[in-house]
């Protein structure tokens, strides 16, 4: 994962530097999580490889986290893709309201049963892939963005709760020590 020095350190990056080093970008805020979850989401699912440079680079003008957003990409990683490829593939053939049955014997009852059948269903299977994973990308970022922002909600709650909690139980026992010690001076007067 790049840090902020990183990107200091890159000639590359030296034209748009002021903009990648902003303090902003390296926060974790209530903003921008949110914002980095539905950006590395929907960049780990539009594209297969460089997704991580995508979602930096979406995370720029969105003012979104860059590290959350690049985190998230590694949701589709070469372990979890041929699952999201048939995710997608059942995805995109529900969109175009598609009959499996009906792309197989139309594939199979070509006339001439050379390989272009199969190149046919493959390109089919790809088209219905591609439109899966447009759909998938959409909903799990717009599902993250929703999420993540209710659990950072949650547990920004959460620690505000156990802060006042602390708060007033030692208000409670600075209260107690004085009216013990204004207790102790009485009985001595």
């Amino acid at each position: 994962m790049p840090s902020r020095e990183d990107f200091e350190r890159n000639r590359w990056i030296a034209p748009i530097a002021h903009r990648v080093l902003s303090p902003e970008l390296w926060r974790y805020t209530r903003r921008s999580v949110p914002r980095g979850v539905a950006l590395g989401l929907f960049a780990g699912f539009i594209v297969p490889v460089g997704q991580i440079f995508l979602a930096a680079f979406l995370a720029l003008p969105a003012r979104a986290n860059v590290s959350i957003a690049a985190l998230v990409t590694f949701v589709t990683n070469p372990f979890t893709l041929p699952f999201w490829v048939v995710v997608a593939n059942r995805v995109g053939r529900f969109f175009l309201h598609v009959d499996p049955t009906g792309v197989a014997s139309a594939v199979g009852s070509g006339m001439d049963h050379s390989g272009w059948d199969t190149l046919i269903w493959f390109a089919q299977s790809a088209g219905f892939a591609a439109v899966g994973f447009i759909v998938l990308a959409i909903v799990a970022s717009a599902l993250g963005y929703v999420l993540s922002g209710l659990i950072w909600r949650s547990w920004i709650g959460r620690k505000h709760r156990a802060r006042r909690l602390r708060h007033a139980q030692a208000r409670a026992e600075r209260e107690a020590r004085a009216r013990e010690a204004g207790a102790s001076l009485e009985a001595a007067a």
